[in-house]
């Protein structure tokens, strides 16, 4: 009897797992390259992101735009349309948000492209990179430090002085301060890749939204490693967010499926209105809590102006650092924030069990975080694995699952009519 022929591979996507992976661990790069070969100033970090965002959109180019591309495409028009006026209103440069959108489209509609493969095996590849260089930064802090010099690194190119109470050469903001919630197992909160902690727990958020949305597509082994990269960050990065988000996701594993797309929708105005009610309890909060970034969020929104909802004051949109609802609003008015609600709520797919698993745990993450914080969600380190995952899960599975499969047959009878 004739043997079986094995299933063929699907072939890797070198190019997306190429600007996938460098979104995550590009920091990292230029940091061994500031202190081993030559220093580095703030223009290298942009110029580095722009370099990756260029190759996305080559990318995209080369492949063309589809009608399942338009969402997206709008969302980006609509957003320049804003950042111009915005800009020509202020007479003043501003294209943070407008960068943070381009990443979001360019990574969402690669996400169209991608195969399942190829996803896995970035994700696999950026979490074992995470993994390995935490558990350095565990095990020997000395080793990690002399490695990135994260302290030396965020000085040459974002302008942050080193901590003078410290001289262990980590970022000061990763060096936490007496009283603030931890473990107590290391004795600063762990960056790993990132440098940073902010980033790092971040990126374990989405690990957590990969395992939700995913886990039922893993091997075991994939499951153990994202499991244990998530557990080691939680309790050496001390995030209060992330580890009640983690909390939720286990619980929201079986929950998700059974609840409607209108709770997306509803899960920012219920996240703000329970930050009233916490404000309301406590509204002289101060501390750097997860209490006192809420209370301070909250203020923060009853302190705007109609100018401020219309983009009139944009001088101040930078000082919102740790209010994510108030810096989209002040950078790209209130219209900006309702777009990128309405985008977050609707554009994941909501059918099947998985899609629903993550478009539920997708808004939880982004609204709760815009309560505590503001640019990290958005950064390419974390937001662009992030929406490749919601951009591959939306055609690959329930009804939308062959649009991938026709543009690409479309793809090839163009480039057929081409040649001939």
């Amino acid at each position: 009897m004739a043997r079986k022929a094995a299933p063929e591979k699907e072939p890797i996507d070198y190019s997306i797992l190429a600007v996938g992976v460098l979104g995550v661990i590009y920091n990292a790069i230029l940091a061994f390259i500031n202190h081993n070969i030559i220093p580095l100033a703030p223009s290298h970090v942009v110029l580095s992101e722009i370099l990756l965002l260029v190759f996305s959109f080559a990318y995209l180019l080369r492949k063309g735009i589809f009608e399942p591309d338009l969402v997206p495409l709008a969302y980006l028009l609509a957003t320049i349309a804003l950042t111009i006026y915005v800009m020509v209103i202020n007479r003043a440069g501003y294209v943070d948000h407008l960068r943070n959108v381009l990443i979001i489209f360019a990574f969402v509609v690669m996400g169209r492209w991608v195969n399942e493969r190829t996803l896995k095996l970035t994700f696999r590849l950026c979490c074992l990179c995470v993994l390995i260089v935490l558990v350095c930064e565990i095990l020997s802090t000395p080793a990690y430090v002399g490695l990135f010099h994260p302290a030396e690194y965020f000085q040459n190119t974002r302008g942050v002085p080193p901590a003078t109470y410290s001289d262990s050469g980590l970022f000061r903001g990763a060096l936490g301060f007496e009283g603030r919630f931890s473990f107590g197992l290391i004795d600063h909160r762990s960056s790993s890749l990132f440098l940073e902690q902010v980033s790092l727990a971040n990126f374990c958020g989405v690990m957590v939204i990969y395992l939700v949305a995913f886990a039922n597509r893993l091997t075991w082994l994939d499951r153990l490693i994202f499991v244990s990269t998530v557990v080691l960050i939680l309790v050496t990065n001390d995030t209060r967010t992330m580890l009640i988000f983690t909390i939720v996701s286990v619980a929201g594993y079986v929950i998700y499926p059974w609840l409607p797309k209108i709770c997306d929708f509803l899960m920012m105005p219920g996240i703000v209105v329970v930050g009233f009610i916490i404000h309301a309890f406590r509204p002289d909060a101060h501390e750097d809590d997860f209490v006192g970034r809420i209370s301070g969020t909250v203020r923060n929104i009853i302190d705007m102006d109609v100018p401020a909802t219309f983009g009139l004051e944009l001088e101040k949109a930078t000082t919102f650092v740790d209010s994510g609802y108030v810096y989209i609003t002040y950078g790209a008015t209130i219209f900006g924030l309702i777009l990128f609600w309405l985008f977050v709520s609707f554009y994941p797919a909501g059918q099947t069990p998985n899609q629903k698993r993550l478009c539920h745990a997708l808004s939880l993450f982004m609204f709760l975080n815009l309560m505590i914080g503001s640019t990290a969600i958005f950064s390419m380190k974390t937001a662009g694995i992030l929406w490749l995952l919601v951009g591959f899960l939306k055609f690959n599975e329930g009804s939308t699952a062959g649009i991938r499969v026709s543009t690409a047959q479309a793809e090839r009878t163009l480039a057929g009519s081409a040649v001939s």
